[in-house]
């Protein structure tokens, strides 16, 4: 076993940031930057502990293994990985280069699988018990020996497990290449799905990530405002939307998941990525922020505005009238013990001809990225695939999209709310276009 720094090393308090990790000029460990620890003072925000958070994460997880009787995850995917270990590495590459693992154990028990020559960029979290590598298993890293290293890692695993779990054989995996998962069988393993364990898991979120998240959406929503005071006609798409990366990545923001903003005829069919299109005056710009901001945390936000020195058309502000109606009365359905099914059937839908290209969802989770579940319109609805209940401590976005078929324009909206034992309290403060409600 590899003994951590962080297994012998005392923090001072008085040197210490405020969400409690050493204040180290020159530490491995990403964060916030000093610029977003000064606005969320300004603004009375309370950053998150970060050791309590870890602690919440991991307790919550070995909780959710014992409940299913599972030895234990084994975790590919990069936001699994950093829920359990908090830890990041080439998060964007990971996703299509899976060179990272993490198996949590039903005891608690935590392994991470890292870059070879990266070993140490978990030392600041000690309930990583152990940290290895041999993990790769896709072909541009093994070629023609993919097969072998799968093998040897499943071996690996399957000792592991030995040590720790008894003759438990159950292991739940989340995303994992064909030669690892029949490395696993291999092994006697019964292979069950982790993605379940991991969405259910992440869908309550503890005390200390709903101050990071409080945290992470104002960092978002001042990027945005930056976004919003540079988007002038002559501009184009790109040049507007690069100022919300910069200003995300300014406070300790980590990337951006999608290229959805739009201007003028292109904001309808929606879904048109970010593009060259020059701005032009009196025109309509909507956009989806899809934001990973400080702590790795999703702020997940959309807004229309109106661009220019003119007035909209009358369609255009009764459009946007009915899409703010759309949220609020939808938040509002966001109540503890409410069924997921009363979510899809009750509140405000959208008139018939604003159907066809109306968004993929009605609400969604939101977390480390967008999460489980997804709460679908009444056409869309597949019996038995969410029979749940809406709980305290989780997070939901409430959409809306209002698009006609054939029109040159769209309304793209969407506010983050969180549910607490009182009901709904949205965490989007942002507001909305006064211009385009018609004041």
């Amino acid at each position: 076993m590899n003994q951590h720094y962080a297994d012998i090393r005392k923090i001072d308090p008085a040197k210490s940031r405020p969400d409690g990790t050493p204040l180290d000029p020159d530490r491995v460990e990403i964060g916030p930057t000093q610029l977003a620890f000064e606005e969320w003072a300004a603004a009375g925000l309370t950053p998150p502990n970060l050791a309590a958070m870890r602690q919440y994460r991991l307790t919550r997880l070995t909780q959710q293994i014992n409940q299913r009787g599972l030895a234990g995850v084994l975790l590919f995917d990069p936001l699994n990985i950093r829920y359990a270990t908090d830890t990041t590495n080439m998060q964007i590459w990971n996703t299509h280069n899976p060179f990272r693992a993490c198996l949590v154990m039903a005891n608690g028990y935590m392994i991470l699988w890292d870059y070879k020559n990266a070993p140490f960029l978990a030392d600041f979290n000690p309930l990583v018990r152990e940290t290895r590598s041999g993990a790769s298993m896709y072909y541009f890293a093994r070629g023609d020996t993919t097969k072998q290293a799968a093998e040897t890692f499943g071996a690996e695993v399957a000792s592991v497990l030995r040590e720790h779990c008894g003759g438990e054989k159950r292991l739940a995996v989340d995303k994992i290449l064909v030669h690892g998962l029949r490395a696993l069988e291999a092994e006697g393993l019964t292979i069950e799905e982790g993605e379940e364990v991991m969405e259910h898991t992440r869908a309550i979120k503890g005390p200390d990530e709903i101050l990071a998240m409080r945290c992470a959406m104002h960092a978002c929503e001042a990027s945005v405002k930056a976004m919003h005071e540079a988007a002038a006609p002559g501009l184009s798409e790109d040049e507007i939307w690069s100022v919300l990366h910069a200003e995300n990545i300014k406070r300790g923001g980590e990337w951006i998941e999608t290229r959805l903003l739009s201007t003028g005829p292109r904001t309808n069919p929606w879904f048109q990525e970010c593009g060259p299109r020059i701005l032009q005056n009196n025109e309509i710009l909507a956009f989806d922020t899809d934001l990973i901001g400080p702590y790795g945390i999703c702020a997940d936000i959309s807004r229309t505005w109106w661009i220019g020195d003119g007035a909209p058309r009358p369609d255009m502000i009764g459009d946007y009238r009915m899409s703010v109606e759309h949220i609020q009365t939808n938040m509002a359905l966001l109540q503890p013990g409410t069924p997921f099914t009363d979510l899809t059937q009750k509140g405000h839908h959208l008139p018939p001809e604003y159907q066809r290209l109306k968004y993929g969802c009605k609400f969604h989770g939101v977390g480390l990225c967008d999460e489980w579940p997804l709460i679908a319109y009444p056409d869309q609805f597949v019996e038995g695939a969410f029979d749940y209940e809406v709980q305290p401590g989780m997070v939901f976005c409430v959409e809306v999209l209002t698009s006609r078929d054939g029109g040159d324009f769209s309304i793209k909206l969407e506010d983050q709310v969180l549910v607490t034992e009182a009901g709904p309290e949205n965490l989007t403060t942002y507001p909305w276009d006064p211009t385009l409600l018609g004041n």
